[in-house]
């Protein structure tokens, strides 16, 4: 049994190549959930969509995100009738009250739908529907996204974080406070990164499932270690378990050069070294780490015991993914 923590693409690519190695049913995906949003009262979960989507050979393989050949009329539409009465298409945060109110899942990260600064397609949107309104007839996070995982057919087991409301919230130099997607999608990673809070995590839970899975090997893919996994970590106890377990990590840096998105500076804007020394001490509990060929870190000089395996990290296929899979493997194969 191997459990894979996934957040942005990092993770879900190496999937690819899991069931190479693993029987889909001795395999568990968590998803991060932190980067979750409300948009115009649809509760939209970036981070498992993307596995959801991947399992059930829908995704857009092209931007990795959302369904491949969707169409965007609904969103193309919201966003000509707030451009008409000038409203423009910025992210509308609702204001203090709204956040608090309502859903509770949606806490801290509720935005208005005018103008809908992310785009959503059609078929994509028809799954927030859903969900939501799984959500509001009862139903927990786990139970919503179990149903979206059967109608998309996935082998895999897949398990948001927790139930629980996390909100990333990224804290600027320019004294704003930003929900992840508002300064990754609407701001395209701007301004500079001062800190970056998990609002609720210490009040949050992961759920018996998520502690069950973490019991279990532990694979990290080359995910951003601040926004994708950062969110699971703070979760009460999460750290101490996989402090227990065999856990292996693919850093998504070579040297200090990262493969890409935002992990750099959200790793530098919270006092961390954007490298992949700096993920390696962002994760003190892991046993052993996949490094690129290329990388000549020496992790052992920080990190005395580490196992370290070599191989072609970048991921841009299913053979590549196979590729770091196995080197996944044999990792554990040391550490466990």
């Amino acid at each position: 049994m191997v459990t894979f923590l996934a957040g942005g693409t990092g993770t879900p690519k190496l999937l690819d190549g899991a069931a190479s190695l693993w029987d889909p049913d001795e395999i568990t995906v968590v998803a991060n959930t932190g980067d979750d949003i409300e948009l115009g009262g649809h509760l939209v979960c970036p981070d498992v969509d993307t596995v959801l989507f991947a399992g059930g050979d829908v995704l857009d393989r092209e931007t990795w995100w959302g369904i491949a050949d969707d169409t965007t009329t609904t969103h193309e539409e919201l966003r000509r009738l707030a451009a008409a009465v000038g409203l423009g298409t910025a992210p509308r945060y609702l204001d203090e009250a709204a956040q608090t109110a309502g859903r509770e899942i949606a806490r801290w990260r509720r935005f208005s739908g005018v103008g809908e600064f992310m785009e959503i397609g059609d078929r994509d949107r028809a799954v927030h529907v859903t969900r939501t309104s799984l959500l509001d007839e009862g139903k927990s996070l786990t139970e919503a996204i179990g149903t979206l995982a059967d109608a998309f057919g996935l082998d895999v087991d897949l398990l948001p974080m927790s139930d629980d409301p996390v909100a990333t919230l990224v804290h600027t130099e320019a004294g704003e406070t930003l929900h992840f997607q508002e300064y990754w999608v609407a701001r395209r990673g701007e301004p500079a990164v001062a800190d970056v809070e998990f609002r609720g995590s210490a009040d949050a839970e992961p759920t018996a499932a998520v502690r069950d899975a973490l019991d279990d090997s532990v694979v990290i893919g080359p995910s951003n270690p601040v926004t994708s996994i950062g969110p699971m970590l703070a979760l009460p106890g999460v750290e101490a378990t996989l402090a227990e377990t065999p856990v292996v990590a693919v850093s998504p840096f070579v040297g200090e050069e990262v493969f890409s998105g935002p992990a750099a500076d959200l790793m530098a804007g919270v006092g961390r070294e954007p490298s992949t020394a700096g993920v390696a001490d962002a994760y003190p509990f892991a046993d052993a780490f996949v490094l690129d060929d290329r990388d000549d870190t020496d992790l052992r000089d920080r990190h005395p015991g580490l196992h370290v395996e070599r191989t072609d990290t970048r991921i841009d296929d299913a053979d590549d993914a196979e590729r770091v899979a196995r080197a996944c493997d044999r990792a554990l194969e040391v550490v466990s």
